[in-house]
C-alpha cells in the first residue's frame, strides 16, 4: 500500500522509516525548532513535520517507543492515537514524562511509530 504524505517544514529530517525489515511501525522524528523540556509529570505536544493522506478505510496509529518508555519513562498519551483518514494536517505527538527526572528532547530523535492498519465501519442497531 502507498500513502502519500507531505513535509510541512524541516526538510533536513529523515522521512518516517521502518528501522528494520520487521519493524511494524515507520519511525517519527521530533520537529522541534528548540530543544524542548519535558519535566517529570508533564504532557508535551511534539510537532513532527508530517502531513498524510489516509485511503477511507484505514487509520494511522501513532505509538510510544519502547526504548523512550524503559530508559527515560516517557510514553504518549491517547495510546495509540487514532489519526483518521480524513485529516490532513501536521501529526504531533503528545509525549508524558513519567519518569524519575526531566527529559530534554532534542530535534530529530525519534519520539514515536506510526502503525496503519484497516478498519471497518459499522452498522449500530438498538
Amino acid at each position: 500500500m502507498q500513502i502519500k504524505f507531505k513535509r510541512l517544514h524541516s526538510l533536513d529530517l529523515p522521512l518516517p522509516q521502518y528501522m528494520t525489515k520487521g519493524s511494524s511501525g515507520l519511525d517519527l522524528y521530533a520537529a522541534n525548532g528548540e530543544p524542548i523540556v519535558i519535566e517529570k509529570g508533564k504532557a508535551v505536544l511534539v510537532p513532527t513535520s508530517i502531513a498524510l493522506e489516509i485511503p477511507i478505510g484505514y487509520e494511522a496509529q501513532v505509538r510510544p517507543r519502547s526504548g523512550l518508555a524503559i530508559k527515560h519513562g516517557l510514553t504518549i498519551l491517547n495510546s495509540p492515537g487514532t489519526i483518521d483518514a480524513d485529516y490532513r494536517g501536521e501529526i504531533k505527538v503528545i509525549v508524558i514524562n513519567l519518569g524519575d527526572k526531566e527529559y530534554i528532547l532534542q530535534r530529530g530523535e525519534r519520539i514515536a511509530q506510526l502503525v496503519f492498519a484497516k478498519v471497518e465501519k459499522v452498522e449500530l442497531i438498538e
